[in-house]
């Protein structure tokens, strides 16, 4: 592929990017991502031969931006602000864990479009482009932060129940049905709830 072939590749995606940014999962059509870059209806098919592939290409950049927040987190990089505890290396594993989920569903109500679309079954299921292996080191840090706060539990086991649980906050949050339900405020006292679910009572 040619310097200009890759940068119209990369420009199809960040149009793709920034339309389910604006306008959510279901706008993303081959023609009006042609239409936004400025290039023929038929151009995306020369480097995406399928609507899937394109689609899995715009969804690997949200699956690296989360990936990326939560590693900078983890490092230590963001300041903790309103009051939560900080994640970074100097901290508990279950500090740890509590912002990277605090990270996930803030990502997800933020980012609704492209999480549906990160999320979406068929296209996990086709596994263009390795979509389903791009997820793979977000969760294997939480398996390993798992394992360090319960290491008399199956890690994974866990891991994925509470990856479970945080997707379904997230997404119930995101449609109103949690607020009524709960009368709950805000989100973060759910995304508490569930790690004392998972991982026991915080120490005091």
């Amino acid at each position: 592929m040619t310097e200009q072939e890759a940068g119209l590749r990369a420009r199809l995606v960040a149009v793709g990017v920034d339309l389910v940014t604006q306008e959510g999962a279901q706008a993303l059509s081959l023609r009006e991502i042609a239409r936004r870059a400025g290039v023929s209806h038929g151009a995306p098919r020369r480097y995406f031969p399928t609507h899937l592939e394109l689609l899995s290409a715009i969804a690997r950049e949200g699956f690296a931006e989360l990936g990326a927040e939560v590693a900078e987190e983890l490092r230590g990089g963001k300041e903790p602000t309103g009051g939560e505890e900080p994640g970074g290396v100097g901290a508990s594993p279950r500090a740890q864990l509590a912002a990277l989920a605090r990270i996930y569903v803030d990502f997800a109500l933020s980012h609704r479009g492209m999480y549906e679309l990160m999320f979406r079954h068929d296209l996990l299921e086709s596994n263009s482009l390795g979509l389903r292996e791009t997820s793979l080191p977000l969760f294997n840090s939480l398996v390993e932060l798992v394992s360090r706060v319960r290491p008399d539990v199956r890690a994974p086991d866990v891991a994925g129940a509470l990856w479970a649980n945080l997707h379904g906050i997230a997404q119930l949050w995101g449609w109103g049905s949690l607020q009524l339900a709960t009368g709950a405020d805000g989100v973060e006292p759910l995304v508490r709830a569930a790690l004392d679910a998972h991982l026991g009572p915080e120490p005091r």
